[in-house]
Formats: C-alpha cells, sequence, structure tokens
C-alpha cells in the first residue's frame, strides 16, 4: 500500500509556508489583482515568514534587503487547477493501465506529476482523485513535508462510486479481480456511503469526489446516465457538512448534475450536458461548475492517434461541444465556473492550455484568471490563503511575459514561481 510510503499526515488546514528569516521584496513590472479585477503598474512585495506582508508603490527599498527583480514580467498570484489526478497513470489506450503500476511506482509518478504542476505555475490543486485509495492523501504529506516539490493539496482519497460505476477500474471478465484499495469507495446505498466517507476522512481525505453519472473514459458506463442516488449523495454530503468539509461531484448527464445539485454538493465537476434548468439551479443555489472544456480536443486529436477503445472516443464527441455550449451558457447566466482541468487525461503542467479555451468560450481574460485565483481559493475554502497577493496571503506568485488580460495565452510560458516566499523557479 502507499501508505506505507510515507508517513500519514495532516491536518485539514492548508499547509503552511516555511519559516523564512529574512525580508523578501519582489518587483513586479506590472501585477495582477485578480480581487479587484485589475492590472496595477510598477509594484514592490514585502515578504515575511512565506506571507505577503505588504504591497507597496514602486520605489527604492531598504538598504541591504532581499530583492527579487521581476520588474520586466506580470505578476499573478499563483494558479489554481480545482481538478486534477497526480498520483495516477495517465491515460492510454489500455483499460489495464492503472493495474500495470505498483503502489510504489505510483509515489514516484505522483511526485514527478506533482512537480509538473507546480513548475507550470500552478501552486494548489485539488486532486479529485486516484485509483489507488490514499495516494492522492499520501502525495499531499510529502508535499507538505518537503519530501517532493508540489502544490498545495486537497485531497479525496478515492472515488465515491457505485459498483461497476465511472469511477471503478472496469472493461474485464467477471472473474477478474480488482485490488481492494482501488475499490475503497465503491457505495452501496445510503448508509454504506456514510461509511466509506466517514472512512475516507478517518483515512485523511480533505474533501470527497462523487461518481454521480457515468464517465466517458470508461469502459461499461455511458457519460449522461445517473449512477448515484440523490439520497447516497445526500448522504455523503451531510458526513461532509458534519466534519466541517465539503463534496463535489463527477457529473456529465442533466439528470445526474441536478439530482447532486439538489443533494448538496459544492461543485460539478465536467457538466457537459447539463441543461438550461441545470444551468438556473446551479445559480439559484450558489454551485460550482468546474468545467475542463480543453480536454475534448485533447481526447478526439491523442486518443485517435494511439487508438484508445472507441467507446471513449464516442462518448467524447459527445461531450465535447455540448460541454462548451453549457460553458458558454453557465457564463452568461453569471453562474460561478472554476477553473479545472481534468490534468492526468493529457499531461501533467499544460494545465494553462484551458485558460484560451475559456475565453473563447465566453470569459473575459480577467474572468478567466479570476476562475483560477480567486474563485478557485473560494471553492476550496482558502480564499484566506490563496489566490490573491493581498496582505496576508501565502507570497505563492509566478511571473509571466506580456499581459494576461490582453493575451490570455502568456500563462503558458510561466517565467518564474515562488511557493510560500521560496522561488521553486
Amino acid at each position: 500500500m502507499i501508505r506505507t510510503l510515507f508517513a500519514a499526515a495532516l491536518a485539514l488546514a492548508v499547509p503552511s509556508a516555511p519559516a523564512l528569516a529574512d525580508t523578501l521584496y519582489v518587483r513586479a513590472g506590472r501585477l495582477v489583482d485578480p480581487e479587484a479585477g485589475a492590472v496595477l503598474g510598477a509594484r514592490v512585495l514585502r515578504v515575511e515568514d512565506g506571507r505577503v506582508a505588504a504591497v507597496l508603490p514602486d520605489g527604492p527599498v531598504p538598504d541591504g534587503a532581499k530583492v527579487l527583480d521581476w520588474s520586466a514580467f506580470t505578476v499573478l498570484p499563483g494558479l489554481i487547477d480545482c481538478h486534477v489526478h497526480l498520483a495516477d497513470t495517465g491515460q492510454t489506450a489500455n483499460v489495464a493501465e492503472p493495474l500495470l503500476h505498483s503502489p510504489m511506482e505510483i509515489a514516484y509518478i505522483g511526485a514527478r506529476n506533482a512537480r509538473a504542476t507546480l513548475m507550470a505555475g500552478f501552486t494548489t490543486v485539488h486532486d479529485v482523485g486516484s485509483f489507488r485509495a490514499f495516494a492522492d492523501v499520501e502525495l499531499r504529506g510529502a508535499i507538505d513535508r518537503g519530501d517532493v516539490a508540489g502544490p498545495r493539496m486537497q485531497a479525496v482519497g478515492a472515488y465515491v462510486t457505485v459498483p461497476g460505476g465511472g469511477g471503478e477500474v472496469t472493461g474485464f471478465s467477471p472473474e477478474v479481480r480488482i485490488p481492494d484499495d482501488m475499490r475503497a469507495g465503491v457505495v452501496n446505498g445510503p448508509d454504506d456511503t456514510r461509511a466509506k466517507v466517514n472512512y475516507l476522512f478517518q483515512h485523511g481525505a480533505d474533501s470527497i469526489k462523487l461518481i454521480a453519472t457515468g464517465a466517458v473514459l470508461a469502459t461499461g458506463t455511458e457519460a449522461g446516465q445517473q449512477e448515484m442516488t440523490e439520497a447516497e449523495m445526500r448522504a455523503a454530503v451531510e458526513v461532509a457538512a458534519a466534519r466541517k468539509s465539503w463534496v463535489t461531484a463527477h457529473a456529465h448527464g442533466a439528470e445526474g448534475i441536478k439530482a447532486a445539485i439538489r443533494a448538496g454538493v459544492r461543485a460539478i465537476e465536467h457538466a457537459s450536458l447539463i441543461d438550461d434548468e441545470g444551468i438556473a439551479l446551479a445559480k439559484a443555489r450558489g454551485v460550482w461548475l468546474d468545467m475542463d472544456i480543453y480536454n475534448g480536443d485533447y481526447i478526439a486529436e491523442v486518443g485517435r492517434k494511439e487508438h484508445w477503445p472507441e467507446n471513449y472516443l464516442r462518448k467524447n464527441d459527445e461531450t465535447t461541444e455540448a460541454q462548451r455550449i453549457g460553458f458558454r451558457k453557465a457564463a452568461k447566466a453569471g453562474v460561478r465556473l472554476s477553473f479545472g482541468t481534468d490534468a492526468g487525461v493529457y499531461p501533467h503542467g499544460e494545465n494553462a492550455r484551458q485558460f484560451a479555451y475559456m475565453v473563447r468560450y465566453g470569459m473575459t481574460p480577467m474572468q478567466a484568471i479570476q476562475s483560477a485565483t480567486t474563485s478557485a481559493a473560494e471553492l476550496m475554502g482558502w480564499s484566506k490563503d490563496v489566490g490573491a497577493l493581498s496582505p496576508g496571503h501565502f507570497a505563492d506568485m509566478i511571473a509571466v511575459p506580456g499581459d494576461p488580460t490582453a493575451d490570455i495565452t502568456v500563462l503558458t510560458k510561466v517565467a518564474h514561481v515562488m511557493k510560500g516566499g521560496e522561488v521553486v523557479r
């Protein structure tokens, strides 16, 4: 088990920054302030003990002060991706791929993926699951201890799914036995859901991921079909609420989306086939839509080139354009939209490719930036610590060439990354 690889961990609070004795001054040529929705001129950020202590007008700093000169760049808060799979093998044509890697190998793969994500400027992520239970929890612990480089994480522990559902490893003969640690979140009914969700929290999960409908990249399930009942999803929400936590739901189909919203989830992942009623319900309930609208193009291109299963490609074709239509409608309606990419289906570190799609399908560049900063931080319950660079926030920041509000694609060209006051790139 992966749990033997790393010591178990961690309170549910945001991981603290390392203690830094020296004060650091960061010169920014421009500063994106997502809280104000504005790009400011040159600024100096004073960093103390890993957090922003002050944002000052451009000017002299105390003699002998440690200065980081990013005056040739635009500085932004570290980016946040609310839908990644760091401790997983990645998508291939082989339905048996999850079974081909030992827990030990998954630990190393997760460390590699975490580093790639951090180097791309994503200093915080919501990791929404691995087939190996608690692989994400252990990776979070390794990052927090400084054993490996990676973003701040919230982890879900395992997928909560019905037997044979979108969160299962499927596509095999009935006599093939799937390892127990790949079925830790399989549930039958509300009472079993409560028990399994409590089990996940007891073993380090920060939040919970439900598989409300079938999946695109899973054999034997249909994306539009509801799998978990509303009662099962409500049971998970109640357990999470008692633990002062929250629930997100993978949901492609319109009816599964609405059932998950009625059950009380905080966010919907994918929302590919959302209808007008679902959009209105999400807005009325303040539910976030975390829509991976770049992903479909990658699956269509690479999946066909690598001969992924035909049912995967068919379901991707059925959901890609529909999802983008729904995204445009949701953006126009003022629904809460967070930045989530499903990184792991495509290579980690390419997360920022989605920004251009969000602008193409209805967001302004600033709204797209806010989706991956202030909005994502609010969704994760970490607004006081990440997603902005006002005083008190962690000194998580990136430097990019040019102005991302004029050309959003510069976010794919991150030159420098700081996490907790420490330059990591």
